[in-house]
């Protein structure tokens, strides 16, 4: 299999789908502390590169603001950060390996909560509308400022959702044969 735009394309539909699909069944189930709307793009970062991964976690953004909620648009930027880190991440390390997926998991819990905290503060006051929004109203009854208290909030659920996204990628990669063979085209390490 060639990685011609047109396949490179192909896939980041699919993956703009994964996140979208993933996201809205997750979250309709109500599962706490578990999102898997990052999933396609920590997929497409891993395989492709950061670019292509920024590219289509910023489309999921766009698609996920038109269908569903407008308030998608503003973390946007998040998504691409998940992409840039998880991509260059793939570049210097086996993916493949749990523990860089784990680590590679502990890093985005803490970056997109930097980036998505401001985001929710200044948007919404710190609240979106969550599941975690209990947490933040409970910790500003405490006394916490609403950046920590949706800080505090948001690093708990990414924290669990993804080291699971990481973990989840690195079983795709390393065990689905069309993701596996570009992967190994692609990394040399990932023998």
């Amino acid at each position: 299999m060639s990685n011609s735009k047109t396949v490179i394309l192909n896939y980041g539909a699919l993956c703009i789908a994964m996140n979208v699909v993933l996201g809205t069944i997750i979250s309709a189930m109500k599962i706490p502390l578990l999102f898997l709307d990052t999933i396609g793009t920590v997929l497409m970062a891993v395989i492709f590169g950061p670019w292509w991964g920024a590219l289509t976690g910023l489309l999921t953004n766009v698609v996920l603001g038109v269908t569903t909620s407008p308030t998608a648009f503003f973390f946007g930027l998040v998504n691409v950060a998940i992409a840039i880190v998880v991509g260059f991440m793939a570049r210097k390390f086996n993916f493949t390996k749990w523990y860089i997926a784990l680590i590679t998991g502990i890093l985005l819990s803490i970056i997109a909560p930097l980036i998505g905290t401001p985001i929710a503060v200044a948007v919404f006051g710190g609240l979106d509308g969550s599941g975690m929004d209990v947490i933040v109203l409970w910790m500003r009854t405490a006394g916490e400022s609403i950046f920590a208290s949706t800080f505090i909030s948001r690093i708990t659920g990414n924290f669990v959702d993804k080291i699971i996204t990481c973990l989840l990628v690195m079983f795709i990669i390393g065990k689905l044969p069309m993701f596996k063979k570009i992967y190994k085209g692609k990394h040399r390490h990932a023998a």
